[in-house]
């Protein structure tokens, strides 16, 4: 049998796709390399900034300061400790408020729904939420981090979409056996939800991962605030640094230098590692979460 012949016109398209995603690969891959290609490379290749894609001679100063600085591995517990219990409390509070809103049975489900989209496009701003915030007394402490945000309205609708797939003559079935609505959730529904879970728990913990601004807001103590936070303060000092000049010295400035980078590699690092095991899930969940069955 001949093989049937793709049109030219497909065979270009496809091409044309190629090249376009290789090049937003690349895109999306470079900062990384010249990020790690700094951290590693010498000291004087770093201060005279000629370091495009790969390491220049071998210089590990940089990794040297942020593993013997004390401020960084505290700032890096507390976003471990937030990162942790943040998406704990996320993912259970997502599954409690997606399974009811997706079960056809619930009388309150559509009026729960539409307030739940209104938070998505409407909301208070930030001096009142600031307000509102101080006057309960989260202000500066670890909870004013976590409870705000402890549940995301799109990442309901996402999971109540995966929830309204699973048939509901499976729930009936537990019913008649006499399983409650909890025995039914913990028992049935959520051994069929890893990869939603897996979902939402990559995408909340990236969240606290890389949260910046309202623990800059919310946030006074250096004791309580994060590792994005400590990258932000490095900047700064880099920056005065820089513009001292000749009165730090150069080797202080090529050592901020590097330290800068060998941080944010060190950073990054644990969602590097945590992403390859959770992509499957992750492409799996967001498909099903994403067109209602």
């Amino acid at each position: 049998m001949s093989k049937i012949q793709m049109p030219v016109e497909e065979r270009i398209g496809k091409v044309i796709m190629v090249i376009v995603l290789c090049l937003a690969s690349l895109a999306a891959l470079y900062p990384f390399l010249y990020v790690f290609s700094m951290a590693i490379s010498s000291p004087e290749h770093v201060l005279r900034r000629d370091v495009y894609l790969y390491p220049r001679g071998i210089g590990l100063e940089g990794y040297r300061l942020v593993f013997s600085n004390a401020n960084i591995w505290r700032s890096y517990a507390n976003t471990i400790y937030y990162t942790l219990v943040g998406t704990a409390i996320n993912v259970t509070l997502t599954v409690l408020a997606a399974y009811p809103l997706s079960r056809p049975r619930f009388v309150l489900r559509r009026p729960l729904s539409l307030m739940i989209t209104f938070t998505m496009f409407f909301g208070g701003g930030m001096i009142p939420f600031f307000i509102v915030i101080s006057r309960l007394g989260l202000y500066n402490t670890r909870w004013g981090v976590l409870l705000p945000f402890a549940v995301s309205a799109w990442n309901i609708i996402i999971a109540r979409t995966f929830y309204e797939s699973i048939p509901e003559a499976l729930i009936e079935s537990a019913t008649i056996d006499g399983a409650g609505n909890m025995v039914t959730l913990v028992k049935i529904v959520l051994p069929l939800s890893g990869s939603i879970l897996s979902v939402l728990a990559l995408f909340y913990a990236v969240g606290h991962w890389n949260s910046y601004f309202w623990p800059l807001v919310l946030l006074n103590n250096p004791e309580l605030q994060p590792l994005q936070i400590y990258l932000y303060k490095i900047l700064v000092q880099l920056k005065q640094d820089t513009m001292a000049g000749a009165q730090i010295g150069i080797s202080r400035t090529v050592a901020a230098e590097q330290f800068k980078y060998s941080s944010i590699i060190v950073s990054i690092l644990p969602i590097i590692v945590v992403y390859p095991f959770l992509q499957k899930y992750f492409v799996k969940g967001v498909m099903i979460g994403a067109v209602k069955g």
